[in-house]
């Protein structure tokens, strides 16, 4: 579709009030999701003790076997293995038998959790159907404003984070991705309202597709590696005793090193999909509009900052021997400069990129 046809098609009004009923039945079951994730977590402890008595009750059916193979070799040994202490009897299960480090699922029932994601589809579908109506309603690529970009960010957060779910229990993560989904959802109504209508001539572009599709999606990943971060540094602190060993709900958290790392090969994909997306055709799409690759735009020069902190970061980490909190902190300002970019400079910082809302 041409963007002079799509600039003159007018807009279809009913397709759009539909968009925004499912955007906010989107919304609605987050918010339920994200309830439900937090009751997980919050009766973690009634969790860990039926894990522990299954984990208990399983060692228990395999001692009988080990005494009869101790038999086998002799009666003496039979007789020593009969004579154990209490210990032997009532098998002690370890934290680390709560979780696999590898994120693999191991069959720890979660009904809460399980129903949680359960809605996050069903929220999916919905917020699905209402970004692409809106863009059919207006005949473009439905990403050209803040509230555009931030409900399509949000909607490619929850596609990485179930998509991701199909291979690792990410169970773990759902109170934290879905309570910054819910929160950008929120920004996007209460911060940057903007009713449907055509977009700028300068976005009036195809590289507006491959341009703001990365980024979102690279965004969508840097969630991730944001969540697993923050829990990294709570589990690490555990992990050294202390405070924090109260929260039992970490036990069904991997170790601090293992998120560590899944974190790293997380964020190097990330990485590749903000230079290609951002960056590269950014610079390609700038010399498109306005004749240069590079102009020192406020947005130009944040986007730069924040592939540099991420190089920074992968840099450190893979030769630097930058591992355990040090890498998780640079991750983390990595992120934050991210909130930066799409926030205080999208808005209060005059550009060539001011496309907080649609021109009136």
């Amino acid at each position: 579709m041409s963007t002079v046809a799509s600039a003159l098609q007018p807009i279809n009004v009913e397709l759009a009030e539909y968009s925004e009923l499912f955007m906010m039945i989107s919304g609605f079951i987050y918010t339920l999701a994200f309830i439900l994730f937090t009751v997980d977590t919050a009766r973690s402890s009634a969790t860990i003790k039926r894990v522990e008595n299954e984990l208990a009750a399983e060692a228990e059916h395999q001692r009988p076997r080990e005494l009869v193979g101790a038999g086998a070799g002799g009666s003496d040994a039979g007789l020593t293995a009969d004579a154990g202490d209490d210990s032997a009897q009532q098998p002690e299960v370890a934290d680390e038998d709560l979780v696999d480090d590898d994120m693999a699922y191991i069959g720890t029932r979660r009904p809460f959790a399980n129903v949680a994601v359960a809605l996050t589809v069903v929220a999916v579908a919905a917020h699905a159907f209402a970004v692409i109506s809106r863009g059919i309603a207006a005949s473009r690529w439905p990403l050209g404003n803040m509230y555009e970009f931030l409900v399509g960010a949000a909607l490619v957060v929850t596609l990485v984070y179930l998509a991701s779910l199909i291979r690792r229990d990410l169970r773990f993560l759902g109170v934290f991705v879905l309570g910054l989904v819910v929160t950008m959802m929120v920004a996007a109504t209460i911060g940057f309202p903007t009713p449907i209508g055509h977009v700028q001539p300068a976005l009036q572009s195809p590289w507006l597709v491959i341009h703001v599709s990365l980024a979102s999606l690279s965004i969508g990943l840097f969630v991730l590696t944001f969540a697993m971060n923050v829990l990294q540094l709570i589990q690490s602190q555990r992990e050294k005793g202390g405070r924090l060993q109260k929260l039992t709900f970490l036990r069904l958290v991997p170790k601090a090193f293992s998120l560590e790392n899944w974190a790293y090969r997380i964020n190097a994909v990330a990485f590749v999909f903000w230079t290609v997306g951002p960056l590269i055709t950014g610079a390609i799409w700038a010399n498109e509009s306005w004749g240069r690759y590079w102009g020192w735009d406020p947005k130009e020069v944040w986007t730069f900052v924040i592939w540099v902190v991420y190089a920074g970061y992968l840099h450190a980490r893979a030769t630097r021997g930058w591992t355990g909190n040090r890498a998780a902190w640079l991750s983390i300002v990595g992120f934050v400069c991210i909130i930066i970019n799409y926030t205080v400079v999208n808005v209060w910082f005059p550009g060539l990129h001011s496309y907080a809302g649609l021109p009136q």
